[in-house]
């Protein structure tokens, strides 16, 4: 028998998880170079945050990453496919899910090199790095994102 009580609180229960934020897990293939521990890391951290991850090893890193429109000059170790952008290296994962949510007129985001204290690289969240966004609208690349500090969205 259903009582008052049960009622209340199965509505309550419904109304509180109907109000949490709800997380898509995106999908994402990572293309790491070979024997990398720093790529798998932060393949790592995206599962820790929710999202599918795939991988697979770099072959011909230069071609691979130019045929995904990542210049060369911003390259790193491993490069991201996700929702329809790619991210090269290790981009904090904030920069990423803006993109993926605000879906910006840019081709992806690069963490160029791999700096220490980046995802992957240390997770310490007061390491200080630029994420440059490259492709669309951003040419051939402007600061997007400033890792470690205050206010990291660049406007």
């Amino acid at each position: 028998m259903t009582t008052r009580r049960t009622l209340l609180a199965l509505s309550a229960a419904s109304l509180a998880a109907a109000t949490l934020p709800a997380r898509a897990a995106t999908p994402m293939h990572v293309h790491t170079a070979p024997s990398c521990g720093c790529c798998h890391a932060w393949a790592d951290l995206a599962r820790a945050r929710g999202h599918a991850v795939t991988i697979s090893e770099l072959v011909d890193p230069e071609e691979e990453k130019t045929a995904l429109g990542v210049p060369l000059e911003l390259a790193s170790c491993h490069t991201v496919e996700a929702g329809g952008y790619v991210f090269e290296g290790h981009v904090p994962f904030e920069a990423l899910e803006a993109v993926l949510r605000d879906r910006p007129d840019i081709v992806g985001l690069a963490v160029p090199g791999m700096p220490m204290g980046s995802p992957g690289m240390g997770d310490d969240p007061a390491a200080r790095y630029d994420v440059i966004a490259f492709g669309g609208a951003a040419g051939a690349g402007r600061v997007f994102y400033r890792a470690g500090t205050a206010q990291p969205f660049a406007g």
